[in-house]
């Protein structure tokens, strides 16, 4: 009838490849799936998929749910009623804070991880957009700072390659 004119989809956690088959039908316009520092498989098989078939990517949870704003300690704790007082349990918070803090000594001078964490994920040409979280209005002016255009030397992406981390789903990861 002409109500809709563009479908899209949202991708499980960890598991991009989930979505090849739903791409292939040629009905999607927008896939939606988490890719960051850390969750670099959808470069594996969706991205190229996706580049071939013209389809837009939104990259999601840019900041690993916090991990890569470079702010969460081993000893961070949240809110019982905040979901992310189930996810971060010990096993989940203490490796995503070891990692987050391997990244540290790459973060360029002048630059905050968080601002790596996007530019990252804006350098690669088959991303449309990513859509970062903000609590508050300095993280926004941060983050549409990080949107102007200015990619993440070669050499620095192919040193974050290094700190992809597969995951697979588990009962805190939701």
């Amino acid at each position: 009838q002409g109500k809709v004119s563009t479908w899209g989809v949202s991708v499980n956690r960890w598991e991009p490849d989930n979505s090849l088959d739903t791409i292939k039908t040629g009905l999607i316009d927008a896939i939606q799936v988490i890719y960051n520092i850390f969750d670099q498989a959808p470069e594996d098989n969706l991205l190229p998929l996706c580049q071939e078939k013209n389809i837009a990517v939104i990259a999601r949870v840019p900041f690993d749910e916090g991990t890569l704003t470079g702010t969460l300690t081993k000893t961070t704790t949240f809110p019982k009623e905040d979901w992310r007082s189930t996810y971060f349990v010990p096993e989940n918070l203490i490796a995503s804070v070891d990692r987050a803090d391997a990244l540290k000594p790459l973060v360029p001078q002048g630059m905050t991880i968080a601002e790596m964490a996007l530019r990252f994920i804006l350098s690669n040409p088959v991303v449309s957009t990513t859509i970062p979280g903000m609590r508050k209005i300095k993280n926004v002016e941060a983050n549409m700072a990080s949107s102007d255009g200015k990619e993440l030397p070669a050499s620095l992406l192919q040193k974050l390659k290094n700190h992809r981390w597969d995951r697979r789903p588990t009962k805190w990861s939701q």
